[in-house]
């Protein structure tokens, strides 16, 4: 991985572009509007090209600021077409490119975190990887009691990597929040590193799976590997074959694909309320459809663990959002902290933002299709300041929770397909049900 950029002193010189960047920008936004040329036009072009140079910035660092890039999907939603979509692009080559980690390197891992006679705890071990990601690789094995499993290393220096980006970016709250001037950018960067340092510890994500598999033993409709062995950083955990989401959603027929994703949203929907975690990672690669019907789920590395309280909390936000008139709806907000003191909404505007969210939740069924996503990215992808978006704060303990939310609708308006949403929200989220009357039930 020597192409990739990760010296200490190159990476600190990418990342402190940025707000020398900005400063130049903001003073020439000064000048122009010393000139006649409108505020709110001055402030776009300066929003646009602070944008543009952080999101280039942080896709050409690859490893640390680059997974941070991938995670920070709310200031993305807040770009428009031309920017966010060569940035996407710009990760996705990155990541196709990147070259695997020689045989010798995940040989040495291997023996640092199970021993020097690792190789006496396989049968066979493919010097290929089977996946990659941003911090680690996957090889398929036999296991020396004849069971197919999956060896996941993580790369050499990827925590310290990812952990110095993580702390270089965190003094970079001003820049961020030229974006998002609502938003509480540094306590959201505090939990994000937070999640990602747990990431970073197999230990924490062997558990997670664990517990998580302990939940869903013998379930009709999931399947969870089982974690064979865990040391260091390597996690051995059972293989699963099946269809990809991916192939589903690419070549899946109706039937199929409704299928699927009504599993997918019952998954993640029902996480909390059956195991007090939620998969922070709704990736379609991390789902597999089986021979049999049920839904295998992979990569519990990233998870929030949510107690029930907070379940009831985020219940009761939903329903209000589907039911309650919007003075009602502003101050639920307010009181989470999505608008934060001293901060100004409209409410016609919060009240057009908010109608297509909760769609899917107000009839038996919704179809979820590109058209209606489009139409969604098409509120929040307005760099103007009368943006209502850009008011908006994401209070630390929901950044998990957009992630998957906003990430598992994407995914389901690939798969094109029609499912009963609000019947599985009130079944899974505690707080989100109501009676044959209408009204909330708190109880």
């Amino acid at each position: 991985m020597s192409d990739l950029p990760r010296r200490a002193v190159t990476r600190s010189a990418k990342l402190a572009s940025l707000p020398i960047g900005f400063a130049g920008r903001t003073a020439l936004g000064l000048g122009k509007r010393t000139i006649g040329r409108p505020a709110e036009a001055v402030a776009m072009e300066i929003q646009t090209r602070t944008a543009e140079q952080l999101f280039k910035v942080l896709g050409e660092l690859k490893g640390g600021a680059m997974k941070l890039g991938q995670m920070l999907s709310i200031f993305e939603a807040a770009l428009p077409p031309e920017i966010a979509g060569p940035y996407r692009a710009t990760l996705t080559k990155l990541q196709e490119a990147a070259p695997p980690l020689p045989a010798s390197a995940v040989h040495k891992v291997l023996a640092e975190a199970l021993g020097a006679d690792w190789r006496d705890g396989f049968d066979s071990f493919d010097d290929k990887p089977a996946a990659a990601a941003s911090i680690g690789q996957v090889h398929r094995a036999v296991w020396n009691d004849g069971r197919t499993v999956a060896v996941k290393v993580q790369y050499p220096g990827a925590g310290k990597a990812l952990i110095s980006d993580f702390n270089q970016l965190a003094r970079l709250g001003r820049l961020f929040g030229i974006l998002m001037p609502g938003l509480d950018v540094k306590s959201m960067l505090a939990e994000l590193k937070e999640r990602v340092v747990e990431e970073l510890d197999y230990t924490i994500e062997a558990d997670s799976q664990t517990k998580i598999r302990e939940a869903y033993l013998d379930d009709p409709d999931f399947y969870i590997p089982e974690v064979i062995a865990q040391a260091g950083n390597v996690l051995v955990t059972e293989w699963i074959d099946g269809t990809p989401l991916s192939k589903i959603i690419s070549d899946g027929d109706e039937d199929t694909r409704n299928h699927a994703a009504l599993l997918y949203c019952r998954f993640l929907l029902s996480g909390p309320k059956r195991s007090g975690m939620l998969h922070g990672d709704p990736h379609p690669g991390n789902f597999r459809l089986l021979a049999d019907g049920r839904l295998g789920v992979l990569d519990f590395g990233a998870v929030d663990r949510i107690p029930g309280g907070f379940q009831k909390r985020l219940g009761l936000l939903l329903r209000i959002g589907t039911m309650a008139d919007i003075d009602e709806i502003e101050q639920a907000l307010r009181d989470e902290d999505f608008i934060r003191d001293g901060v100004e909404i409209d409410l016609d505007s919060l009240q057009g933002f908010l109608a297509p969210i909760t769609e899917p939740f107000e009839t038996e069924t919704f179809k979820f299709n590109r058209e209606w996503l489009r139409d969604m990215a098409a509120r929040v992808t307005d760099l103007r300041p009368t943006n209502i978006v850009r008011q908006l704060n994401l209070p630390p303990e929901y950044v998990i929770i957009h992630r998957v939310l906003s990430a598992g609708t994407g995914v389901l308006c690939q798969l094109e397909c029609e499912i009963p949403a609000r019947a599985e929200s009130r079944k899974w989220i505690p707080g989100f049900a109501d009676d044959e009357e209408g009204e909330l039930v708190t109880g």
